[in-house]
C-alpha cells in the first residue's frame, strides 16, 4: 500500500480505543437520526446509502440489509489500499448504521414533518455524523471510501468527490422517481456534502 501523506505534527492526533468508541457512537447516532428523517419523507440520498434506498424503495426490502450488502465489495478494496483498521471500523459502522436505521423508527414518530425542514435536518445531522466517523478513521459507505482515498491521494476534498458521484446518482433517479422527490433529495445531498466539504480537511481530520 502506498505510504500515507505525512501530516504536520501539530495536527496529528492519537485516539484511545474508548475515544474511538464514543466518537464513532455519537457519529452513528447522529447519522442514523438524520436518515430516519429522510426515510420518513420518502426521499433519497447519495452514495451507497442512496443506492441502498433506491433498491429498498423499489423492492420493499429492509434498508439495513440492502445497505450492508451493497457496501461489502468496496471493503475488499479498502483492506488492500487503506488498511485493516479503517476497513474493520468501517464495516462495524455500516453494520451499526444498518441496525439503527431499521430500529430507530420504532421509538420515533412524526405527526407532521415539513419536507424542507426535514431534508435540511437530515443533511446537517448526517453530515455531522460522517465527520465524526471520518475523524475516528472510519466511513459509512463504500463510495465514501473512494472519496476519502481521492482526498488522501489526490488532495481533492471528500465532499466534492461525493457531490460529483451524487450528481450521477440523482440523474438516474429522475428516471425512476417523481421530480419533487428527487429535487428535495438533491437539497439534502447538497447540505450534507456542504457540511463535509467545508469541515473535513486532510490536515485536521486524519488521525494516527
Amino acid at each position: 500500500m502506498p505510504a500515507m501523506m505525512q501530516i504536520p505534527g501539530e495536527y496529528r492526533q492519537n485516539h484511545t480505543p474508548l475515544e474511538d468508541v464514543q466518537g464513532l457512537s455519537i457519529g452513528l447516532i447522529a447519522a442514523s437520526v438524520g436518515l430516519v428523517f429522510l426515510t420518513e419523507l420518502g426521499f433519497l440520498t447519495g452514495q451507497t446509502a442512496g443506492l441502498a434506498l433506491i433498491i429498498a424503495y423499489l423492492t420493499g426490502w429492509s434498508f439495513g440489509i440492502v445497505f450492508l450488502a451493497v457496501n461489502l465489495p468496496f471493503y475488499l478494496f479498502a483492506w488492500k489500499r487503506l488498511g485493516p483498521e479503517f476497513t474493520l471500523k468501517s464495516l462495524g459502522c455500516v453494520a451499526a448504521l444498518s441496525v439503527l436505521v431499521d430500529w430507530l423508527p420504532l421509538g420515533i414518530g412524526f405527526s407532521h414533518l415539513n419536507p424542507v425542514l426535514g431534508t435540511v435536518i437530515f443533511g446537517v445531522l448526517t453530515g455531522f455524523g460522517l465527520l465524526g466517523v471520518f475523524r475516528h478513521k472510519g466511513s459509512l459507505g463504500g463510495l465514501g471510501v473512494m472519496a476519502l482515498l481521492a482526498q488522501d491521494r489526490l488532495g481533492i476534498r471528500a465532499g466534492y468527490v461525493q457531490l460529483g458521484v451524487d450528481a450521477l446518482l440523482f440523474g438516474t433517479a429522475f428516471f425512476l422517481f417523481d421530480t419533487r422527490v428527487v429535487l428535495y433529495s438533491l437539497l439534502g445531498a447538497v447540505v450534507l456534502n456542504g457540511v463535509i466539504a467545508f469541515n473535513h480537511r486532510r490536515d485536521r481530520y486524519i488521525a494516527d
